[in-house]
């Protein structure tokens, strides 16, 4: 098995970041990941944003999360030119579902309720993003 495919690495993008998104990023690149939680109506959610999906309110704040959840869904990509990668669903412990990279893994090592643990990738010059793998 190559390394490609028993890691699932692949270049990522920069990702934008907006004002909003800010404190995110450069928590990231801390190697520190953020959930915004509601204190209005207490649920956390993802992705970051400033008004809660849930009851609207501009009441949010920012939590440290431990970045560890289960896999609730993936598809594996076979044809790419840098090899097999998994995208996916992670629920996290919090709560929200984050769409996201799978590595450390071989595409059929993934398993739907896997327990995972966020680790950061670098960008093509900019802050590392979230990745989850095998906890």
């Amino acid at each position: 098995m190559s390394e490609a495919t028993e890691h699932m690495t692949r270049p990522i993008p920069a990702p934008a970041i907006s004002i909003e998104t800010k404190p995110f990023w450069d928590a990231a690149t801390e190697g520190r990941f953020l959930i915004k939680r509601c204190t209005g109506c207490g649920k956390a959610h993802w992705y970051p944003r400033a008004l809660c999906p849930f009851c609207m309110s501009a009441e949010t704040v920012w939590e440290e999360s431990p970045g560890e959840g289960v896999i609730y869904s993936y598809s594996v990509m076979h044809r790419a030119p840098t090899g097999p990668y998994a995208i996916g669903y992670v629920t996290l412990d919090e709560g929200p579902a984050v769409l996201t990279n799978f590595v450390g893994v071989a595409p059929d090592g993934l398993a739907i309720g896997m327990k995972v643990k966020v680790q950061f990738q670098p960008t093509e010059g900019g802050p590392p993003v979230p990745v989850f793998a095998p906890a």
